[in-house]
């Protein structure tokens, strides 16, 4: 398991989803993102649904893995349209779907079509995409994530992950640990909105998570290279 202690720059550099999801990102300030992606060796870019093939040709003789978002922000296309998403993401390039799960029924207790939904992309996708199901925990209670947790690995998902940047707030760390503890060991734990420093980031990794979505990207991996930098050589980093 990843912790601050004893991370390198090149592992926490592939715990980064590069965000380029605003909706007003104009297509130079996307390519921009892929080439600062490429150089820092990120584990992902996350793309509008609009430009992954721009990304992926973009990112084609990289390491950088192009990733797009489904039924975002808020998760209520019906369940048909969300696979048709994922498929044309995976047609266009992208190896990785953020997909948001439905928020309302959720919340309404309708856990066997909360399930389905995820699961029905998830059937989509396989064998050619990581999913992650965004849950906006800012709507939900304690429980209802826990329960979403229970719902998403049941119905064979890759990640959980904790928000959209859209909603009035974002990962904290009390949630991804009890995101990380709500699952077993082949989901892993992705936290998003408001991760923005260095601590924040190798809190958030502390906590559980394994990938962290970013804007910050290029401020972060610097910070900690600097910081690596000038400690004596016979000495971990301690950041």
């Amino acid at each position: 398991m990843l912790n601050s202690q004893t991370i390198t720059l090149a592992q926490l550099a592939k715990t980064i989803d590069h965000s380029l999801l605003k909706p007003e990102l104009p297509i130079d300030e996307v390519l921009a993102g892929c080439r600062l992606a490429a150089e820092y060796h990120v584990a992902s870019v996350c793309a509008k649904p609009c430009d992954v093939a721009l990304c992926t040709e973009a990112l084609a003789r990289s390491d950088v893995a192009v990733g797009t978002v489904v039924a975002f922000p808020h998760g209520a296309s019906a369940t048909q349209v969300k696979v048709a998403e994922a498929e044309q993401g995976l047609a266009d390039g992208a190896i990785e779907l953020d997909m948001v799960m439905n928020i309302g029924h959720m919340r309404s207790g309708r856990y066997a079509e909360v399930q389905a939904d995820i699961a029905a992309v998830v059937q989509a996708s396989r064998g050619r995409a990581l999913v992650k199901v965004i849950f906006e925990n800012a709507y939900l209670t304690k429980d209802e994530i826990k329960r979403a947790c229970e719902l998403t690995e049941a119905a064979g998902a890759d990640f959980v992950k904790t928000s959209t940047g859209f909603a009035p707030t974002g990962a904290t760390l009390e949630d991804v640990r009890l995101m990380r503890a709500s699952v077993g060991e082949r989901v892993q734990v992705k936290a998003a909105h408001g991760v923005r420093t260095l601590d924040a980031l190798l809190n958030m990794i502390d906590a559980g998570a394994t990938r962290v979505g970013a804007t910050t990207t290029k401020l972060m991996l610097d910070e900690f290279a600097t910081a690596k930098s000038e400690l004596p050589a016979n000495l971990s980093v301690k950041v």
